[in-house]
């Protein structure tokens, strides 16, 4: 197995110890209203800085979008 991770269908490179946190900074998420699923598994937002994302994970970044 490589060193990466698939972020939305893209390959991204994992580092040991990587989190969900890691992962938006490295893919440049910076909108406030995000869903975030590693392997179909959904991750709360105050648990980005602490849940780890597995190597060769497939995780999913979707803006949610609010208004009228």
């Amino acid at each position: 197995m490589s060193d990466e991770i698939r972020v939305n269908g893209k390959p991204v490179p994992w580092t040991q110890g990587m989190t969900v946190r890691d992962v938006l900074t490295e893919c440049n998420f910076v909108f406030p209203m995000l869903v975030v699923n590693i392997d179909g598994r959904l991750i709360k937002k105050d648990r980005y800085d602490r849940t780890e994302v597995p190597q060769g994970a497939d995780v999913k970044v979707v803006h949610l979008v609010s208004g009228g």
